[in-house]
């Protein structure tokens, strides 16, 4: 186990991100566990998927009455950036803000580039003119591309993605490597693993799928059920990244005088990979226990096996022992647990069945 050397309290903390899924998540948590902790939030509130959630996780924050700003700003504009760090000197940055998916990187791949190079290029670069403690970002299980060894770990060669996204990801790494190794900054890179819960992202598969099925829709399961994913809760990854947050990797010099790059990645997964199937099923009862659809549904009828499409992967899998070793945490919330608490939400957001 590592010892924290980072203190949250009394300390300004930047979340980009921060109306995103699991960023929205982190600084309630935050809130709720620290005292005397200011929290910068910065978002774009692209209209890549429904604004009004967004704008909706943004009001629970608020309701909080916290030390708490919220900049919509895009990180891909320098001199925003600039002026976040100059005005507001945050001691920790978490880095959330990016763009995500994997199929919208085939179709749209600029906002990839601007978001998650341009935009992390900007972070970076703000953390070496500023007293910065401790740089925590996302990366993303994409980056194992279509290895074929399990579970993944973080020793893995990873250098054959199979999307833009995925490259985009691991040139993250690279590059807070680059600038650990150049400027003595302290980077945690952390690859989540298919995120879900409550109010998530509509674009990822559950959501998109009880949508769907709310809606009559067929929905469409790819390499005809045969795709195994590491689903992993939110209140995990947020777990996960509040201890991280805590542990700077340590500051120390090579044999030849020069920095040791204070630089570590680790995997954030349930470590319990599901098949899709299974999934869609435990989705589909608790879809009907919450009433969002009707208990006499016919699912069979609304379903379709289709091929795998371009970028997906047959499997993710997480090696997670070294946070397990390091932080003494292990990601172990349920699919029942998660997709109830998820189904529940969307019966309270969207309404239930008449």
């Amino acid at each position: 186990m590592v010892k924290y050397n980072i203190s949250l309290e009394g300390k300004t903390v930047l979340v980009t991100g921060a109306a995103g899924f699991i960023g929205s998540n982190l600084v309630k948590r935050l809130f709720h566990d620290v005292e005397r902790i200011r929290v910068i939030g910065v978002d774009s509130i692209t209209d890549y998927y429904d604004v009004n959630i967004k704008n909706e996780r943004l009001k629970e924050i608020d309701s909080l009455g916290r030390d708490w700003t919220f900049i919509k700003g895009d990180i891909a504009d320098k001199a925003t950036i600039d002026n976040i760090f100059s005005e507001y000197k945050p001691a920790v940055v978490v880095n959330l803000a990016a763009q995500a998916g994997v199929r919208y990187s085939i179709t749209n791949p600029d906002a990839y580039i601007q978001s998650n190079l341009i935009g992390f290029y900007n972070i970076l670069e703000a953390c070496r003119h500023n007293e910065v403690e401790h740089l925590v970002y996302a990366s993303s299980s994409s980056v194992y591309g279509s290895n074929k060894k399990v579970p993944y770990s973080t020793d893995d060669k990873v250098d054959n993605p199979v999307s833009l996204y995925a490259a985009t990801k691991k040139s993250n790494e690279l590059m807070a490597h680059a600038y650990s190794k150049l400027y003595n900054i302290p980077s945690t890179g952390l690859r989540f693993f298919t995120v879900y819960g409550p109010a998530g992202r509509p674009d990822m598969a559950y959501f998109g799928f009880t949508n769907k099925l709310r809606e009559g829709k067929t929905i469409q399961i790819f390499n005809y059920g045969n795709c195994k994913r590491d689903f992993t809760f939110v209140d995990d990854i947020v777990e996960g990244v509040v201890r991280v947050m805590q542990h700077a990797p340590e500051k120390q010099n090579g044999e030849d005088g020069l920095p040791i790059p204070p630089y570590k990645v680790y995997n954030i997964g349930n470590n319990s990979p599901e098949n899709l199937l299974d999934f869609v099923t435990i989705l589909q009862e608790e879809l009907i226990a919450a009433k969002v659809l009707p208990a006499d549904y016919d699912f069979e009828s609304h379903k379709e096996l289709v091929p795998m499409q371009a970028g997906d992967v047959p499997v993710t899998f997480a090696d997670t022992t070294p946070l397990e070793q390091d932080f003494g945490f292990k990601p172990s919330t349920s699919l029942r647990t998660g997709l109830r608490a998820f189904a529940q939400w969307y019966a309270k957001y969207y309404g239930t069945t008449k």
